[in-house]
């Protein structure tokens, strides 16, 4: 585990000379690929969303593509499609973009539900069926998705079994002033993405990922866990709580958490820095919750001051 703590410290050292002073959302992005999980962005153009994705493939040698979501992109533009070849008189499959290692869908929520759910089926099992035939796809696949959440002329917001399929949702937020100013001197003369290169290979990041599921989560920790998510399903603030699949989710990412910060057990601290990133989008809020301008934040941080804290946890 301490072989993979050092990797993981090489990887985002080298994500973090593109994305700077955001230790929070590379970490979990981190997290989420070690989950083998997809990751929505939510934020305002500029702030480093595409950067992100292209830094983290450079940084591992993966293969990435990215698609421009638009109201007119069909399901065969990202799935691909099957076409008569004259030659062999029969249907060869030209694969679309979705066939990489790393997706970038930007601004997903401009493109048709559709298309929005040609993805549905990729994310869930890592497949695509086209005319009745199943392609599978690389071992290691990860879509980063990208959503402007102040424009919404023009837009098909994202269902909640789209939403679900996501691992977390982030946002970046806007840098610091001392932040944005050594943003500003990097790219003075060349963006820093230029400079990076390889520093893991895929077969560590699949081994990694196999390692996950290795790290102690103890029955106690996992019924914190399942208190976290039912309170979610009790609050009066929440319309929808969260599913089984949720609680499931936050184990996954504390113990990725924990793989990333070198322990070899969860503890209910690891639990409480996920529970936000991990739940946040799986929660509908009631409407009078919206309306007196609560978030998904801060209600989940009320849930957490709720639920008590086990006392043993290793």
């Amino acid at each position: 585990m301490a072989e993979h703590k050092e990797h993981l410290t090489k990887l985002y050292k080298n994500i973090s000379q593109v994305i700077v002073g955001k230790n929070d959302p590379v970490v979990f992005t981190l997290v989420t690929l070690l989950c083998r999980g997809h990751l929505l962005l939510e934020d305002a153009p500029g702030l480093g969303k595409t950067m992100l994705a292209r830094a983290l493939a450079k940084s591992l040698h993966l293969e990435f593509k990215r698609i421009q979501c638009t109201p007119d992109l069909l399901p065969s533009d990202v799935t691909g499609v099957a076409i008569y070849n004259q030659k062999t008189l029969g249907f060869e499959f030209i694969k679309g973009p979705v066939f990489t290692n790393l997706l970038l869908a930007d601004e997903i929520n401009r493109t048709t539900p559709r298309t929005q759910s040609a993805l549905l089926e990729a994310m869930a099992e890592n497949q695509v069926s086209v005319d009745g035939t199943t392609h599978a796809l690389p071992a290691i696949f990860m879509v980063i998705a990208t959503q402007n959440p102040v424009e919404y002329h023009g837009t098909f917001p994202l269902p909640e079994a789209q939403l679900d399929r996501f691992f977390m949702r982030l946002s970046l937020g806007y840098p610091s002033i001392d932040d944005e100013v050594k943003v500003m001197q990097m790219q003075t003369h060349h963006h820093p993405i230029a400079n990076i290169g390889p520093v893991l290979t895929p077969e560590v990041v699949a081994q990694m990922q196999e390692d996950v599921s290795h790290i102690h989560v103890a029955p106690t920790v996992q019924r914190y866990i399942a208190e976290i998510t039912g309170h979610t399903r009790q609050h009066p603030d929440i319309e929808l709580g969260a599913s089984p699949r949720g609680s499931i989710a936050l184990m996954k990412a504390a113990q990725a958490l924990a793989l990333v910060t070198g322990q070899k057990f969860v503890d209910p601290g690891i639990v409480k820095r996920v529970v936000i990133p991990v739940l946040g989008h799986r929660i509908i809020l009631a409407s009078q919750a919206r309306l007196s301008g609560k978030t998904p934040a801060s209600i989940l941080q009320s849930v957490l001051e709720h639920v008590a804290v086990p006392v043993k946890a290793a």
